[in-house]
């Protein structure tokens, strides 16, 4: 009995792996259909999309009659608020828009660098950096350096904003803490400040069917745990010592940039929402990004940059991967 539960266990598990891998091919086929976006920069200036948005409901509401004179008398303010500002010795201010969504490799970080860059080459001393990020953490290395891409924003001497609609926990406060002013929805999760590292081992298994398992290193440490060998209590331990430096390393940057907090009550592991989380000091406003950028609009231009790259096969197999796992 035993023997046959393992065998259609097996065959289950070949089962599945075959219709995921069909269904990843499937994605990025259809990806590859729809063509994507070409490589670079694009800009979309808000302020007209919010203006033309509006202009959509008036008209429904107003009817075609009414609305082309209310338009006419807009587009008469407009000109007239144009001229008024190109007399002014400095431009109006403007923030820039940019948006983060996270994955377990960060791999938008190779998107946001391109984007940092465009926009220091253009902004001025009076121009701000909206980040609108949604990151539930992942890789230490790979959020630690999304995280230097937001640096470089604070070293030019612009505010940074960045603003959490839906989660900034663990790799995505990592990033969020680094700036001078973070927006969070009511209900956004947020925290998560610890350090995580999980295999399950088969080395049980790989013995009580006669395989062996071999593994050479050169160097103590070279590895801790390992999934097919017999892992060690000196090898759990300096895991957890190396944790433990990370999960310090992480309180450091938090108590760099966020030195309000109680360090030792956040670095728990926990995650809060927007509400708490405020009261927590991890988020310095409960609001949203929609809200922020429609009050943020009557006193500033808001240009929204986005680099759209080509990905390779490797990089959309995996993508298609996380988003199978995640859904």
């Amino acid at each position: 009995m035993n023997e046959f539960l393992f065998a259609y266990g097996l065959f289950l598990a070949q089962v599945l792996t075959l219709a995921a891998i069909i269904l990843i091919v499937v994605m990025i086929a259809m990806s590859a259909r729809r063509g994507g976006h070409p490589r670079g920069i694009t800009v979309e200036h808000l302020n007209r999309r919010f203006e033309e948005a509006a202009d959509s409901v008036r008209r429904t509401i107003a009817g075609k009659e009414r609305f082309k004179k209310e338009a006419k008398a807009r587009r008469k303010e407009r000109k007239r608020e144009q001229r008024a500002r190109d007399k002014e010795a400095t431009p109006r201010p403007r923030l820039f828009v940019l948006d983060f969504k996270g994955d377990i490799r960060a791999s938008a970080t190779a998107s946001l660098r391109e984007e940092v860059s465009a926009l220091l080459a253009v902004a001025l001393d009076q121009d701000q950096v909206l980040l609108r990020l949604e990151n539930p953490g992942g890789m230490v290395h790979e959020h630690g350096l999304a995280a230097s891409q937001l640096v470089r924003i604070k070293q030019r001497g612009l505010r940074l904003l960045i603003a959490v609609d839906k989660v900034a926990a663990s790799g995505g406060y990592l990033m969020a803490c680094v700036a001078d002013h973070i927006i969070a929805a009511p209900f956004a999760v947020v925290g998560s400040i610890g350090v995580l590292a999980q295999m399950p081992n088969f080395n049980r298994l790989l013995e009580g069917k006669g395989i062996d398992f071999e593994q050479l290193t050169a160097g103590r440490y070279k590895r801790t745990l390992t999934l097919f060998g017999k892992n060690t209590e000196e090898g759990r331990e300096k895991l957890q010592e190396e944790l433990e430096d990370v999960h310090e390393l992480f309180k450091g940057q938090i108590q760099a940039y966020r030195p309000q907090v109680d360090i030792e009550t956040i670095a728990t592991g926990e995650h809060w929402y927007g509400l708490r989380a405020l009261d927590l000091k991890l988020v310095d406003e409960v609001r949203t990004s929609d809200d922020f950028l429609l009050a943020a609009a009557k006193e500033r231009d808001l240009y929204h940059l986005s680099y759209k790259r080509r990905r390779s096969f490797p990089e959309r197999l995996m993508g298609g991967v996380e988003t199978l796992l995640s859904r």
